[in-house]
């Protein structure tokens, strides 16, 4: 038997650069960052391939056999999300909106590589931990979170290591808005594997991007809430809410600056 009580797979979409963002008319870097989460049951993580597979039995046409959501259309999108929806995994993003970042006392060091990225692993794991440790205690089982990083390039994962034991030994620059539970998580349990090999990445990277789309304009300055909005019952509460838990704006819904269609996005998940 797995010493794992909970597996976490966790993928970003957006990028970290905010010195030109994109703008309705021109390209440019996103204007959002998220980091998103897919947990599971450790008994449950084996089915995660077969789940997959039967996503993918959906799009017959399709001779890729890997999930990848950008490469899906509007309407292979919207069945992601509703089969994911159906299935025993919880979801988790956190979301920071770059725009609020230029000439912020935080623009500095969020230009240094990584800085964002590991700002919003601490506020997502803090999210995933809590919720990991209380299901654990339901299941009166001993909590011990394993945590599956996407490979991205660029990224120092020693040097993400090294910034948890900052943050577990309370030796971080930034202090905490909360806590990550180190009762059932350490650093040495991070595994950081392929996109493409691993069912939950696919299945995270399908979580992360439905919620981007929800936030970031397309080219025609529309959102599409459509798919997050599928997975409104897949993100994990706290008190009936998933909005500050499931669903956070980082570091809150006033602060990351929503206009009135994010805001009211945001707001259906208080509900």
């Amino acid at each position: 038997m797995s010493q794992y009580s909970h597996v976490v797979y966790i993928d970003e979409a957006g990028d970290e650069g905010f010195g030109k963002l994109r703008t309705d008319k021109s390209g440019g870097q996103s204007r959002w960052l998220l980091l998103g989460a897919a947990i599971v049951r450790n008994a449950d993580d084996r089915f995660l391939p077969a789940w997959r597979d039967q996503i993918l039995e959906r799009f017959p046409e399709k001779k890729q056999r890997d999930l990848h959501f950008r490469n899906l259309n509007h309407a292979q999108k919207v069945v992601v999300c509703q089969e994911i929806a159906q299935r025993r995994i919880a979801g988790c993003v956190t979301l920071s909106n770059k725009t609020t970042i230029p000439g912020s006392k935080w623009a500095e060091l969020f230009k240094r590589p990584g800085q964002l990225y590991n700002f919003l692993v601490r506020w997502l794991l803090e999210r995933v931990t809590n919720f990991c440790a209380t299901d654990a205690k339901d299941l009166k089982i001993k909590g011990r979170v394993k945590v599956v990083f996407s490979r991205r390039g660029g990224t120092d994962y020693r040097a993400m290591n090294e910034y948890m034991c900052l943050m577990r030994d309370g030796r971080e620059k930034l202090p905490p808005a909360g806590s990550i539970d180190w009762a059932v998580f350490s650093p040495v349990d991070i595994v950081v594997e392929v996109h493409s090999k691993w069912a939950g990445l696919q299945i995270a990277d399908a979580i992360t991007s439905a919620f981007f789309n929800a936030v970031e304009p397309n080219g025609y300055g529309n959102l599409e809430t459509r798919y997050a909005n599928g997975l409104r019952n897949t993100m994990i509460e706290r008190s009936g809410s998933a909005l500050g838990f499931g669903v956070t704006p980082v570091p809150s819904l006033q602060k990351c600056q929503p206009n009135a269609e994010q805001k009211a996005f945001f707001l259906d998940f208080a509900k």
